[in-house]
């Protein structure tokens, strides 16, 4: 997808304002939507993304200091620099330059390079913060791109998203890879099945008849700034362990429910009746964990859960498991519906959608009223499927809707969720807009 040259001009003219001298080169990586598959990345098992339009677009120029020099078109996002040979994240404060940083340290350490060249970047982002739609992933992917491109260096693209994944976590998001994956390896006009272990990505193509559409609620949640998310990892890597051990696998080497599935060789519907046998619908507290794994609540805190849940009272693990393994079950059918094209299929793949929203807001409980309520609009006026989109607790939806419907869907839901409420305060663009699969990072020289 072309970036339009007025946008370009503004960036260099913007960069050179800033630090007196005009970009080598511009590096492009775009937000995300998930159609379905949510939450289940970190735990092993596929999904189905596309790119958006949107994106983040870096202009950049090497230079003989070292140091790293970052400015932001947005001037609620502060400038940074610091020297190229100390880089240090500070995970208490998800501040946008920290994102930067942890694509470069990803590059810098999957080298083992030091007395690194400095730079002077510009970042210029048009996806919505805190929306779900992958912005930080696509900064941290796009400074990795820049760091490995200022280096003179190749990676696959395959490579690049598994280092760009494993470094976001410098930030203390336990994320599973979907993000930096699709982000790299999108091409526009299709979808993708992502899968993990090893990483490959599968085209996947959407109705014709059809179109998808995001909405933003307006709620922003920040993934690295909440306990949430992480809260769910560890839900799901305690349930793994507990239905390993159940099933008398070697649970303390077990870190995610595919590998139990894996494990035990049996269908993802299967996995569902050995969930409702073995775990309990009642939360568990961390002294139950302990008593059913065999071990003590120090080795629990130490060794299994992440330093930012060690104090969580109550685990949900049977809600958590349900919702991954059917999920999961789901994003194969999409699939499979994709492919075989029946006649029903846009309200086929819309029920689908549907039930997922219901399972992210029911068993993994990571919806929010707002969500709820712009889910309800949009099936309301026409969507055939509409869910939340992203890691949840704000953020946007996404929806099914027929081509001849498009029109009357966006004025309906614009009418009905942003004006009666007065969130149409942010740029309608941003907030409600037909997307389709948009292509994946690139370098490219001054247009």
């Amino acid at each position: 997808m072309p970036i339009p040259c007025d946008r370009l001009l503004k960036l260099k003219e913007i960069f050179n304002s800033k630090f007196g001298s005009i970009p080598k080169f511009y590096v492009r990586a775009p937000g995300r939507v998930n159609i379905i598959g949510e939450h289940i990345d970190y735990c092993g098992y596929s999904v189905l993304p596309m790119a958006v339009e949107q994106d983040m677009l870096i202009a950049v120029e090497p230079v003989k200091t070292h140091t790293l020099q970052l400015a932001n078109t947005n001037p609620l996002y502060p400038d940074f620099n610091t020297s190229a040979d100390n880089i240090q994240i500070d995970k208490t404060k998800p501040l946008w330059h920290n994102y930067f940083l942890c694509g470069f340290k990803g590059i810098q350490e999957h080298f083992g390079l030091s007395n690194l060249i400095g730079m002077n970047c510009l970042v210029d982002g048009n996806i919505p913060p805190s929306s779900g739609l992958s912005s930080s992933s696509a900064l941290v992917c796009c400074a990795g791109l820049v760091t490995l491109t200022v280096l003179g260096m190749n990676l696959s693209k395959v490579e690049l998203a598994e280092i760009c994944a494993k470094s976001e976590r410098y930030i203390g998001t336990e994320g599973g890879g979907m993000d930096q994956s699709i982000s790299f390896l999108a091409e526009e006009g299709t979808a993708k099945l992502i899968e993990f272990s090893p990483l490959r990505a599968t085209d996947v193509k959407l109705p014709s008849g059809a179109v998808f559409v995001i909405a933003n609620s307006c709620v922003e949640m920040n993934k690295a700034a909440t306990s949430h998310f992480n809260i769910r990892v560890m839900e799901c890597r305690l349930a793994a362990k507990l239905l390993a051990k159940h099933r008398s696998l070697q649970w303390d080497k077990v870190l995610r429910l595919e590998e139990v599935q894996a494990k035990l060789g049996v269908s993802l519907e299967e996995m569902l009746l050995i969930t409702e046998d073995t775990l309990h619908p009642e939360p568990y507290s961390p002294e139950e964990v302990c008593q059913c794994l065999g071990i003590s609540l120090q080795e629990l805190k130490t060794q299994i859960l992440s330093p930012n849940t060690q104090d969580v009272l109550t685990f949900k693990l049977y809600q958590r498991a349900k919702h991954v393994y059917s999920e999961a079950a789901r994003v194969l059918q999409f699939k499979k519906i994709c492919e075989e094209a029946p006649d029903d299929m846009v309200q086929l793949l819309g029920e689908l959608m549907n039930q997922s929203h219901v399972s992210c807001r029911d068993m993994y409980e990571c919806s929010c009223p707002e969500l709820d309520q712009l889910v309800d609009i949009c099936r309301k006026f026409g969507a055939q499927g509409s869910r939340l989109t992203g890691a949840g607790w704000g953020g946007c939806t996404v929806s099914i809707v027929l081509a001849d419907k498009l029109p009357s869907f966006l004025a309906n839901v614009h009418e009905a969720y942003y004006q009666k409420s007065g969130r149409s305060l942010a740029p309608e663009k941003q907030s409600l807009f037909a997307t389709k699969p948009g292509g994946g990072a690139l370098v490219f020289l001054e247009a």
